[in-house]
């Protein structure tokens, strides 16, 4: 890749769409970030959020699991959307990301659910319960 992209595919120039995003980040991303994202809760493994990834703003991103985590509002609904949602999803999985959606409800009303989905997920990627 060109000097666009470095550090595990960040892209600079969406850097001030980024900064929007995370002082706008919805309840979902803000509870998942606040309760099992932040500061290396999970497993210790450190996540970013609203991270620039090719031409895509990543909900969430941790670079030693090479790992997009995506939480999607009813606005994933509509075709048009999941189209598009399609395309950067093969995209990001063609760079060597693996990306996992959970939707706003999900979050919201089992985030419980969803923090022990993500240690699984990092215990068989990692093929550690640490």
């Amino acid at each position: 890749m060109g000097s666009k992209y470095s550090n595990h595919l960040y892209n600079k120039n969406l850097q001030p769409y980024a900064n929007r995003l995370r002082k706008e980040m919805t309840k979902a991303e803000a509870c998942l970030w606040k309760y099992v994202l932040r500061a290396s809760k999970l497993k210790d493994y450190p996540f970013r959020r609203q991270r620039p990834v090719l031409n895509y703003i990543a909900d969430f991103m941790c670079k030693p699991l090479m790992l997009i985590i995506e939480v999607d509002g009813s606005i994933h609904e509509l075709e048009e959307v999941r189209q598009k949602d399609k395309v950067r999803q093969q995209a990001l999985e063609e760079s060597g990301f693996t990306v996992l959606r959970f939707t706003n409800e999900e979050v919201l009303t089992n985030i419980q659910w969803v923090q022990s989905y993500l240690e699984e997920w990092i215990e068989k990627k990692t093929g550690s319960k640490g």
